[in-house]
């Protein structure tokens, strides 16, 4: 079983890291509300140690981020630069022009396609490879419902880029099933999936680029902390990345694991369950 994290608030182990790379969702809003406790520990950290980048596994440019933060209501003085799911997959894409490609997701996430001389089919037996954002119907689509199509893709041996590797997220108080649930369903049917959001290694590399750009060097890895609710892709991928990683127990997993005695031991079975760890945990990011 992973050993037991430390229980902190952010101002404890501030002074041990010249950068932050922090998740967004499920760590500074929920899609509906914002989490002004870490909006305050993120502003308050840069005001006296360095620099945050956010780094989410969401599957559109950029832009599109940190038009959802204005919408949302996450001030801009919490952070210092986004690098996105999305923008790491485009680099993907970019090697695999034109195509042609077999797309699943839903209609809001077109962005990440705009401006690649890319062809497109709804065809299985055309396509050359999957990009796969998420389930077409959200709220109420399942995965499931798209085990025979992906079995059929599974037997052409395309590969799969899932843009979003993260299995479920949380949208309020509702847990809604994400691009990495598809994913894993390909694989369990013989599928290659390739990752290149957290835990993949390409996202890092934009994360790492902001950094330099901002401080004129890129940091060490134990100088930067990583925070995240996502076990298999925040910590796992913080893991693989030689960052510590301070754990936030009530993300997506907030209606089994709470505040209390057990915590520590709740947060480190969660991380065992994934097979990831974690330096640090707490049930919120709190200065």
């Amino acid at each position: 079983m992973t050993s037991l994290p430390s229980l902190v608030h952010l101002n404890q182990i501030a002074d041990e890291y010249e950068a932050i790379l922090c998740d967004v969702w499920g760590v500074i809003h929920n899609g509906r509300e914002v989490f002004w406790e870490a909006v305050d520990a993120l502003r308050r950290y840069r005001e006296v140690h360095g620099p945050v980048v956010l780094i989410t596994n969401a599957p559109v440019p950029e832009e599109r981020v940190l038009m959802s933060l204005e919408r949302v209501g996450v001030p801009d003085d919490c952070y210092d630069a986004v690098v996105t799911s999305g923008d790491a997959t485009r680099a993907e894409l970019e090697k695999r022009m034109p195509g042609p490609v077999y797309c699943i997701g839903p209609d809001y996430d077109d962005p990440l396609y705009q401006g690649l001389a890319m062809e497109y089919t709804t065809k299985i037996e055309e396509a050359a490879f999957i990009s796969c954002t998420g389930l077409r119907e959200i709220p109420k689509d399942q995965p499931e419902n798209y085990r025979d199509e992906l079995s059929k893709l599974a037997a052409r041996e395309l590969d799969m880029l899932c843009a979003n590797p993260d299995l479920v997220f949380k949208y309020g108080d509702e847990l809604i099933p994400s691009a990495g649930a598809l994913a894993k369903i390909y694989e369990e049917l013989g599928g290659r999936v390739i990752r290149p959001g957290k835990p993949g290694a390409p996202i890092y590399e934009l994360a790492y680029k902001k950094l330099t750009e901002i401080l004129g060097y890129k940091p060490v890895s134990d100088a930067i902390l990583a925070i995240g609710d996502g076990p298999a892709t925040d910590a796992r991928g913080a893991v693989r990345e030689g960052l510590d990683c301070l754990f936030i127990g009530g993300g997506i997993h907030g209606a089994i694991i709470e505040e209390s005695e057990s915590f520590l031991e709740d947060a480190a079975q969660l991380l065992a369950n994934d097979d990831a760890d974690a330096a640090y945990a707490a049930p919120a990011l709190i200065w």
